[in-house]
């Protein structure tokens, strides 16, 4: 037998192109002599279709499709996920399917039993977990056709009390075809490795594993399907952060027979970078915008910004305005003109000390002579922020925000300012991070101008401001925040790890009182395990640790 793997990028929604793109796929999979092509989880709908479920159109539309592709499926099977209605009177109103296509029709479907309701995930919100298991007989071969978390219930300490494979091995099954929706986070690639090789090594079973590709939103999928042998070894590995196809034949893979073998050696900074790069592209071209907008301050995080998008979107389609004041250093100014300069970007240069006075003077009389604080700063954000804002509407720009995730994790920015933005590209990134992805861009030259990287980072909004001013050292400070974050360490576990005691209780005291903050910002690119946004949901209101 010869088993096609079809890796897409899918568009939540977006019916009449996913159907395209899958009978295309068909097509060519029936071309080169496949008997059976495998797509991922929910790919009619696309992934994560949320509260769409909802609307009882939506899933016909998805049971429509799939009955018009089946139409395609004559001489070569395929395996689809889409979600399908629950006859049951009782229970969820919906499984999550992967549906059997042969012979012009629906054959049968295999409902996800395992239905994960943590971090980004909230799959127990629409769908009724499976509940009867069996195996899909094809060709002479029996398959175990699961999706996603079923197969995750492998590790040490198990988020479930079943295990959908320990129910069908009984059957005697000759491989397992899992369909899956696993984002990325720079993590993840090893992690979900591992956890197909536990289920290969455990049932002594080949396994063929197909992921989406491409960004939702905040969501990014960086593909990496795979084959993997019954010992455990990867026998072929494709592509990532983009779409590919494969064709294999079983015996090969029986046999244990090394095709391409692991294929991707990135480093972590180069899969951030990627990712970074996708998602903005994916975001762009899934909205139907083409150009950007962004402030270009002369600081690190707006110059990675800036050469992501540039990457993503091409340089002329990012429009870069420098908005200096009368705190702007003159090294600034040159440091982003020649950094646009560089990248072959449009750049303009507004000065906001016309507007800034303006509103100086007509706050005037009602701050009854207060001294120059924090408010006249925020001011000059917020001025910025306002002429990005008329520029994206009159020109129809998508503004990127460029604030990184350490700043906006202990509030250091301003609502209705340098928060702004339709999407935030660094804001699940480490300032620390934002360095490396700097050396990253200029691994084979300087792109970045080197004083943009090497001068103490500043937002310039008051006579020799240094971000140090109200904040420790971004080595410390990440580290801090990275056990608190993403590793849900309490403040006792990281003062046991060497912190200072009241640095450690200033910082999650920073973290937790600008909740509100990050409830107002625009959707963040997830690139690690704990991003801010759907996957960390905190209350606002509340007294714990602030």
């Amino acid at each position: 037998m010869k088993i096609a793997l079809s890796q897409l990028n899918y568009h939540i929604g977006n019916f009449s192109d996913n159907k395209r793109k899958i009978i295309r796929e068909i097509q060519k999979a029936e071309k080169a002599g496949a008997d059976l092509v495998v797509f991922a989880e929910l790919a009619i709908s696309g992934y994560p279709p949320r509260d769409f479920l909802e609307f009882e159109d939506f899933v016909k539309k998805c049971n429509a499709a799939i009955d018009e592709i089946a139409n395609h499926c004559t001489k070569t099977a395929a395996i689809i996920g889409t979600p399908v209605f629950n006859p049951n009177s009782k229970g969820k109103p919906l499984y999550n399917a992967a549906a059997f296509l042969w012979e012009g029709k629906v054959q049968k479907h295999f409902f996800k039993t395992l239905l994960p309701n943590y971090d980004i995930f909230d799959e127990y919100r629409y769908f009724e977990p499976n509940r009867q298991f069996e195996v899909l007989t094809f060709k002479g071969f029996k398959i175990a056709v699961n999706i996603c978390e079923d197969l995750w219930n492998v590790t040490e300490n198990p988020l479930y009390t079943i295990n959908p494979m320990d129910e069908v091995i009984g059957m005697n099954p000759d491989f397992i075809i899992n369909i899956a929706a696993s984002p990325f986070n720079y993590h993840q690639i090893d992690i979900r490795t591992d956890v197909l090789r536990r289920n290969a090594t455990k049932y002594h079973l080949p396994l063929f594993y197909v992921n989406h590709v491409g960004a939702q939103t905040e969501l990014l999928f960086d593909g990496g399907s795979l084959v993997m042998g019954s010992n455990g070894e990867i026998l072929d590995e494709m592509a990532y952060f983009e779409e590919d196809f494969r064709v294999y034949h079983f015996n090969d893979i029986l046999q244990g027979k090394v095709i391409r073998g692991v294929t991707n050696h990135r480093t972590v900074i180069a899969m951030i970078h990627d990712a970074l790069v996708m998602g903005i592209q994916n975001y762009f071209k899934k909205l139907g915008f083409g150009k950007a907008i962004l402030g270009l301050s002369g600081g690190i995080d707006s110059a990675v910004t800036a050469v992501l998008a540039a990457k993503a979107l091409g340089n002329k389609n990012v429009y870069n305005v420098l908005l200096p004041s009368r705190f702007s250093s003159d090294h600034s100014i040159t440091d982003a003109q020649n950094l646009a300069e560089n990248v072959a970007m449009p750049y303009d240069i507004i000065e906001i000390e016309k507007p800034f006075r303006a509103f100086e003077d007509t706050l005037k009389p009602f701050f009854r002579d207060l001294p120059f604080d924090v408010t006249e700063e925020n001011l000059q954000a917020r001025i910025r922020g306002v002429l990005l804002m008329a520029l994206s509407n009159k020109f129809g720009y998508i503004l990127l925000n460029t604030s990184n995730k350490s700043e906006a994790a202990v509030g250091y920015g301003t609502l209705y300012g340098d928060m702004n933005g339709g999407l935030s590209v660094l804001g699940d990134v480490y300032k620390t991070r934002v360095f490396e992805l700097a050396h990253y861009i200029n691994r084979e030259s300087e792109i970045i101008p080197e004083n943009i990287i090497t001068k103490p980072p500043s937002a310039e909004l008051r006579p020799g401001q240094k971000d140090t001013d109200s904040l420790p050292d971004y080595e410390s400070l990440d580290e801090i925040l990275y056990q608190y974050i993403e590793r849900r360490q309490g403040p006792k576990e990281i003062i046991e790890m060497g912190f200072d005691e009241k640095l450690v209780r200033r910082i999650l005291k920073m973290v937790n009182t600008n909740e509100y903050k990050r409830y107002q910002t625009p959707p963040i690119l997830r690139v690690s395990s704990k991003a801010f946004g759907m996957g960390r949901r905190m209350p606002i209101v509340a007294k714990y640790l602030s």
